[in-house]
């Protein structure tokens, strides 16, 4: 039997506790990110997405270089840029405002993922964006309304429409490079899937969270990571796991 067979299961239990200790005492963890110094900062095991893959079943890795780019605009029709996101990690996912079906439901759970992040010092490391599918309908009115009607913070969230003199359809070529469709319907619906992205700094295209199943706590938890992983090392700084353990005794 190989001598590396058992550290997978260790490191799923070491997963498991994380998030279970996280669950009942993320205000601390919120002091301990405050705290701890950026170079020792990383998320406890070497393998973050295994670790995330073995957790939550809607997760796909997808470590791509560099996540589909575009140039699209805010509700004041100011030029915003992916790229413009370099030092953040960026939750991206598309919807439109008539949607009556998995739209307002996707939105509600951008929300919470969104507040559970803004309590801790990751808010300023963390970019939320929305971008519709249906620019025509979807006015900087229609724009500027949706955030505050479904419990969206403004300081780290924008939705996102096309730019003057950009094709209707732009947005939602947008959303198939990303690998997912949006099909126009003949009642101003469209028929689509619901999938969250997750580019980290740098513009690497990180992972996905499919559907709307997931444990938005666990998307949490992988963001945490990212944000905390400003090298990747060939193994975790030592001690860091230890003193976080410390801390929820």
């Amino acid at each position: 039997m190989s001598a590396v067979g058992p550290r997978p299961a260790k490191s799923l239990l070491n997963w498991k506790a994380w998030v279970m200790k996280v669950r009942i005492l993320i205000a601390m963890v919120s002091l301990l990110l405050a705290a701890a110094p950026p170079a020792l900062a990383h998320h406890p095991g070497a393998d973050l997405d295994k670790m995330m893959g073995s957790e939550e079943k809607f997760f796909q890795i997808i470590d791509e270089p560099a996540a589909p780019p575009f140039e699209l605009a805010d509700a004041d029709g100011k030029a915003v840029r992916l790229s413009d996101f370099s030092d953040k990690i960026v939750v991206l996912y598309f919807i439109f405002a008539s949607c009556t079906d998995l739209c307002p439901i996707h939105s509600e759970v951008i929300a919470d993922i969104q507040r559970k992040v803004n309590a801790t010092p990751m808010k300023d490391r963390v970019q939320f964006l929305a971008v519709t599918t249906d620019p025509v309908r979807d006015t900087s009115e229609v724009l500027d309304a949706y955030g505050p009607a479904h419990g969206l913070d403004a300081g780290n969230w924008m939705f996102l429409t096309t730019r003057p003199g950009q094709p209707d359809g732009t947005t939602r070529k947008l959303s198939e490079a990303y690998n997912v469709r949006f099909e126009p319907l003949e009642d101003g619906q469209q028929m689509h899937g619901a999938v969250t992205h997750v580019i980290d700094r740098g513009g690497r295209f990180a992972a996905k969270f499919h559907g709307l199943r997931f444990d938005p706590l666990n998307m949490v938890l992988y963001i945490n990571g990212l944000t905390n992983n400003v090298r990747k090392p060939a193994k975790p700084e030592p001690g860091w796991w230890d003193r976080l353990k410390v801390m929820f005794l």
